[in-house]
């Protein structure tokens, strides 16, 4: 009876302790995933910055597209960080990063990007952008080219203005052709509801846009984590500021190289033009067999540039 009791009290004493470890491991193991968050105030933004440190290396900043959705693009973040240090950050207004009373103008997203180099001490650095980031980037590098190594555009958006609203006509034309009629009025309802403020509006839409763009490929949907990460406000005001913004200049003669990717099945049309002539010196290539998400579409391809034009 009594060895009935020390054996019990040993097995109630292990399951405390298997009990108490893993709760101490999942505090812990959550503790140090916010510690791989830096948030960095960018006027009235806090910005959650994840650093991929490197030392002596330079340095790559990632620009998500949307706008609004996030995307850590980690099949880019583990190529390039067996070199560099690699930066991705969710853009202002975007899941983890706080946006109070932002007009979400070019020049915020702009201090944006200075805010983070001035808090990881970079006087220059290289910027990867895809789709809207792509459109970003340009116009950061367009308004502080002396701290720009190199500009790496996947399917960049093609410009800013009057060229943006021609751009949402190319997308829209796009989606139309990838769904029935009642998947296009889903669409459309989805879109006024975003525009009216609703975020879980705007999540649908574009989980209903990433299949579209996936459409015959290979490529992941948008996880429920993304989607709750998307917020409409950030979506609408930055598309109006887009809007409001000034023409892009050519960038005649960068003292940076520029390469610029698409999928030959990707969302732009005529639109493209435009930044073939903005960048006459850059480089450009066509992805076959890739839509507008080439690491996904066709990786093979896609890594091979990455690591030339990256020297890896």
């Amino acid at each position: 009876m009594q060895t009935s009791k020390i054996i019990l009290f040993i097995i109630i004493v292990g399951i405390a302790i298997f009990i108490y470890s893993e709760f101490f491991y999942k505090i812990s193991n959550q503790n140090m995933l916010e510690k791989d968050i830096t948030q960095i105030k960018s006027g009235q933004a806090v910005l959650a910055v994840k650093l991929y440190p490197k030392e002596n290396a330079e340095t790559i900043i990632l620009l998500h597209g949307g706008p609004g959705v996030p995307d850590e693009m980690m099949e880019i973040v583990e190529v390039l960080k067996q070199k560099y240090q690699v930066i991705n950050f969710e853009q202002r207004g975007v899941g983890n990063s706080i946006c109070k009373n932002c007009q979400y103008s070019m020049e915020e997203y702009i201090s944006d990007i200075d805010a983070i180099a001035k808090e990881f001490n970079l006087e220059k650095f290289h910027i990867f952008g895809h789709s809207w980031g792509g459109l970003y980037a340009q116009i950061y590098a367009e308004k502080n080219p002396e701290k720009i190594k190199s500009l790496f555009l996947v399917s960049p958006g093609s410009g800013t203005n009057t060229l943006w609203k021609k751009v949402g006509e190319e997308v829209m034309d796009f989606n139309k052709n990838s769904v029935s009629s009642f998947g296009w009025m889903k669409m459309g309802i989805n879109s006024l509801l975003g525009m009216l403020g609703s975020d879980k509006a705007y999540g649908r839409l574009f989980k209903q846009v990433v299949e579209n763009y996936n459409k015959g490929y290979d490529g992941d949907g948008l996880s429920n984590e993304v989607l709750n990460k998307i917020k409409a406000e950030s979506i609408s005001k930055t598309g109006e500021q887009i809007a409001k913004y000034k023409m892009l200049d050519e960038f005649e003669n960068p003292n940076f190289p520029v390469i610029v990717t698409y999928g030959d099945g990707d969302i732009y049309g005529e639109s493209k033009k435009e930044v073939y002539d903005r960048f006459k010196t850059g480089e450009f290539k066509i992805i076959n067999n890739s839509g507008h998400f080439p690491w996904k579409h066709n990786p093979k391809v896609f890594r091979s540039i990455l690591m030339k034009f990256y020297n890896l």
